[in-house]
């Protein structure tokens, strides 16, 4: 259920994010501390991933603004909102997932065994689940629909659908921003596997990195000590619910059961250990 809050009207919910105008056309974007697996948003929520989401955010946001704007407004949110809510301009959101890869996983290792492809990259033979890319790739994806899978797609069908400047101009962007971001996190002994972005146009023209950026949600991270090419590797995100729900007997088509107090809070520890290792703060 959605907050009230004086002065902000609710536009709509997603899984995690709850969004917001007011009368000067700015958007407020609260991180509840839903959670979602397999397209479901889980009736169990879990205790401070709304703040891990929006202070890692912005932790991010800070390090990358000399590389990209962003759609941040140094705003005060609402005090009951505040740890877990961002002020942000409007944008025009470009209809791509800018995704950038520097190991092979996921669904980018679902189709180099096909084709030994990602978006119709070709990639050298003998790479395993968890291999490192001879250098990161940019895999954009279609955006879906609420409910709906993004679909990756090739460089040329992004430069079909937001033009050939714009997507070499994001292509350029996302490889920027994951190496520093990469670089960033093998200093706290993290590997950034993989990453997602949003990109929009601002009133002036400008591109802007805006949504969320590098969170647990959006990204793989890795500890590099336990990091073994050859199978899934262990990270700081929803794995112990992902795990626990395919073993529950849960037919993935009718509604979620609750989660285990224990799967909450070894989930809560992992989205946090995340944030305080990768920022050096404590949440």
């Amino acid at each position: 259920m959605t907050a009230m809050l004086s002065g902000w009207t609710h536009l709509r919910s997603g899984k995690v994010r709850d969004l917001y105008t007011n009368d000067h056309g700015e958007l407020l974007l609260v991180a509840s501390d839903r959670i979602s697996a397999f397209d479901f948003i889980l009736p169990t929520a879990i205790p401070n991933k709304g703040r891990v989401l929006t202070q890692l955010s912005l932790f991010w946001f800070d390090l990358l603004s000399d590389i990209v704007p962003n759609h941040i407004l140094p705003i005060v949110v609402p005090a009951e909102v505040e740890g877990r809510a961002v002020i942000a301009k409007p944008l025009q959101m470009f209809p791509v997932e800018c995704v950038a890869r520097g190991y092979l996983t996921g669904s980018g290792w679902v189709e180099y065994q096909k084709s030994q492809t990602v978006c119709g990259i070709e990639l050298p033979a003998g790479l395993l689940d968890g291999s490192k890319l001879p250098e990161p790739i940019f895999t954009p994806a279609r955006k879906a629909e609420m409910g709906e899978h993004d679909e990756n797609i090739t460089f040329d069908q992004t430069c079909q659908m937001v033009g050939v400047e714009d997507a070499n101009a994001l292509r350029e962007l996302t490889l920027k921003i994951y190496a520093t971001a990469h670089d960033c996190a093998a200093t706290r002994g993290i590997i950034l596997a993989d990453t997602k972005f949003e990109f929009g146009i601002d009133s002036d023209g400008n591109i802007c990195l805006g949504d969320e950026v590098l969170t647990p949600d959006s990204s793989r991270f890795w500890a590099s000590e336990s990091w073994k090419p050859g199978g899934a590797q262990p990270s700081f995100d929803k794995q112990f619910v992902r795990d626990w729900l395919l073993n529950s007997g849960w037919d993935r088509m009718s509604p979620p059961p609750e989660l285990p107090v224990e799967i909450v809070a070894k989930t809560q520890e992992r989205y946090e250990s995340a944030y305080e290792v990768l920022t050096g703060r404590k949440i």
